[in-house]
């Protein structure tokens, strides 16, 4: 018998063990908890007994948060599976399908319309994957479970201020297992702060309603310092021999520690010109007045990118470096050649 099972036996069956597991209420109580505190802080009780009531512990969600897998990736394994050829000419076709409607909203936020194609087209398939899970019973079940509860309970009062707001029906307020909703996949804080009402009718629809889709994907880049005269950032060459200690540092404590390092690495480009960097065909940087960080998503053998402040916008929507390259990457082939 393994070590590890034999302590866990040893644990289990332990006073202290059986007397915290006993202490810990049935998810029923639980969910009459959460009722009263959903009525402590303004929801009306008829409201939250309607909302919370019936509510079903999903299993199958606590395994999934506790069993994501890990695979060993690199972007050149990454990049060909998440956008194969088939997505960049869906995306590109997309593009044209949507052309009036998405450069209404690119103008009106001042974000590049390629890059709302990018994001929708990456995050659920030009909203075809969105999830099918009972979003307020996935987030009572998360925070019931314990490992996060603090930030399940956010999401659920943000759900309930949603379903209050006339958004959208309970029956049809579903997503992913982990609360992620609609066509854009904003979690109900991200709804809260970014959605937005693109069509002007009172609702903001991010699960059936392509105005409201493209409005909000574009406004939360906004919101995160989008700058529509720039673009993401670029793949790039290193000269033999470059000062690995100028490119910048992967480990950082949270968005924070992240930004930190940003700042501390970036350079304008011609600086990095300077150093003997080059686009990928081995021309010379563009001849402009903007900063980038020089950011590896694997190691000094991998990849390199120059990355510019839009970097930033796009690592706020999710902090990975595979993912943020893969939307990069998808934009500029849905840009060009040019449609």
């Amino acid at each position: 018998m393994k070590l590890r099972t034999i302590i866990a036996g040893i644990l289990l069956s332990s006073p202290i063990f059986s007397s915290l597991a006993a202490d810990k209420p049935s998810f029923e109580q639980y969910v009459e908890g959460l009722k009263k505190e959903a009525i402590e802080k303004g929801f009306e009780s008829s409201f939250v007994e309607t909302h919370l009531s019936n509510l079903t512990y999903l299993k199958r969600v606590v395994k999934a948060d506790k069993n994501q897998p890990e695979f060993v990736e690199t972007l050149d394994t990454y990049l060909p599976k998440r956008v194969p050829e088939w997505k960049v000419k869906k995306a590109r076709e997309a593009y044209v399908e949507n052309r009036e409607l998405l450069e209404k909203i690119a103008a009106e936020y001042g974000v590049q319309a390629r890059f709302i194609v990018s994001l929708w087209a990456l995050e659920t398939n030009f909203g075809r994957i969105q999830g099918k899970m009972p979003i307020i019973d996935s987030i009572t079940t998360l925070s019931y479970d314990g490992r996060r509860e603090a930030f399940f309970k956010r999401q659920l009062w943000a759900s309930l201020q949603i379903l209050q707001e006339g958004h959208i029906s309970k029956e049809k307020f579903v997503g992913s297992w982990a609360g992620a909703m609609g066509q854009c996949q904003f979690i109900p804080t991200s709804f809260l702060a970014y959605a937005a009402d693109g069509d002007k009718d009172g609702k903001k629809d991010i699960w059936t309603n392509k105005t409201d889709v493209f409005a909000s994907i574009a406004n939360y880049l906004k919101q995160e310092g989008w700058d529509n005269n720039k673009t993401w950032g670029r793949q790039v060459q290193l000269p033999e021999n470059f000062d690995k200690n100028l490119i910048m540092a992967k480990n950082s404590k949270g968005r924070k520690g992240w930004l930190e390092n940003f700042a501390k690495n970036e350079k304008p480009l011609s600086e990095w010109a300077n150093l003997g960097i080059t686009r990928m065909d081995g021309k010379p940087l563009p001849n402009v007045d903007v900063t980038a960080a020089l950011i590896m998503p694997d190691d000094a053998k991998g990849r390199m990118y120059l990355a510019y402040d839009n970097y930033k916008s796009l690592m706020h929507w999710n902090r990975s470096y595979y993912f943020v390259t893969s939307v990069g990457y998808l934009a500029d082939r849905i840009g060009y050649p040019k449609i």
